[in-house]
């Protein structure tokens, strides 16, 4: 009975990560992608001594 419990909580855990693989490649994508945004608003503003 614990094996199966223990089984089966392993195998969801399994499913979620690998469902959450796409969601966490889409997260990063858009970070990286606001990074880079703040990054060249910032050199168009920065002022010159």
């Amino acid at each position: 009975m614990i094996n199966r419990l223990i089984s089966i909580t392993f195998l969801a855990g399994l499913l979620a990560l690998t469902a959450g693989c796409n969601t966490m490649e889409g997260l990063g994508e858009d970070i990286t992608s606001l990074g880079n945004a703040i990054e060249g608003s910032a050199n168009e503003n920065k002022s010159e001594d």
